[in-house]
Parts: structure tokens; C-alpha cells; sequence
């Protein structure tokens, strides 16, 4: 089945940076939409970055300015830049992809901003 795997987190000091990759088990081309998720504990799920199949990108303002996200075809991947970590940025990351109408997610990878 389709699989979706992230890498890349860690620990960063805030106003650092860091990458996040999520290697796909099919072409990234053949997902509708590719998005990157976050989660704090105590807090619910929040959409932080989306890509679609036409090239259009969405943020939210919490990281609008600061986070990129694109996508390597010939390697399968899309990625998170994360630049200007903020302390408040520590969550565990999740990449997210539809594909066949049908949302498919990874593992998650711990980011974590001390300040």
C-alpha cells in the first residue's frame, strides 16, 4: 500500500532551522494534494503547510514567511524548510498525501525548539 515515511526532525535552537523530508512509496506526482501536519501535546492537529497538484501552496499565518514546502519527483519527497524556529514551533510533524480520494499518513518526526 501506499507509504508515506518522515525524517529530518530533531532538536534546534530557536531561530534555527531545520528540513523535513517524507519519502513516498509511489510517484509524489501521483498524490493530489501533499500537506504537513503538526501536533503539540494538549493541542489538536494543525495544518501548517499544503501543496496541490497544480503548484499552489497554502499556509497558515503561523508559519507564513517562514516555512516552504516543495516536492523532488524523481526522488519521491516532498519537504518542510523550517527557518526562524520559534519555541512554540515543537510539535511532531506529519506528512500527509491523497491519493485515490484517499488520505494516506506518515509516522511523524519530533521537532523540538528550545529557546
Amino acid at each position: 500500500q501506499v507509504q508515506l515515511v518522515e525524517s529530518g526532525g530533531g532538536v534546534v535552537q530557536a531561530g534555527g532551522s531545520l528540513r523535513l523530508s517524507c519519502a513516498a512509496s509511489r510517484n509524489i506526482f501521483s498524490f493530489n494534494r501533499l500537506d504537513w501536519y503538526r501536533q503539540a501535546p494538549g493541542n489538536q492537529r494543525e495544518l501548517v503547510a499544503s501543496l496541490f497538484s497544480g503548484g499552489r501552496t497554502n499556509y497558515p499565518a503561523s508559519v507564513r514567511g517562514r516555512f516552504t514546502i516543495s516536492r523532488d519527483n524523481a526522488k519521491n519527497t516532498v519537504f518542510l524548510q523550517m527557518n526562524g524556529l520559534k519555541p512554540e514551533d515543537t510539535a511532531v510533524y506529519y506528512c500527509s498525501g491523497v491519493y485515490l480520494d484517499k488520505n494516506y499518513w506518515g509516522q511523524g518526526t519530533q521537532v523540538t525548539v528550545s529557546s
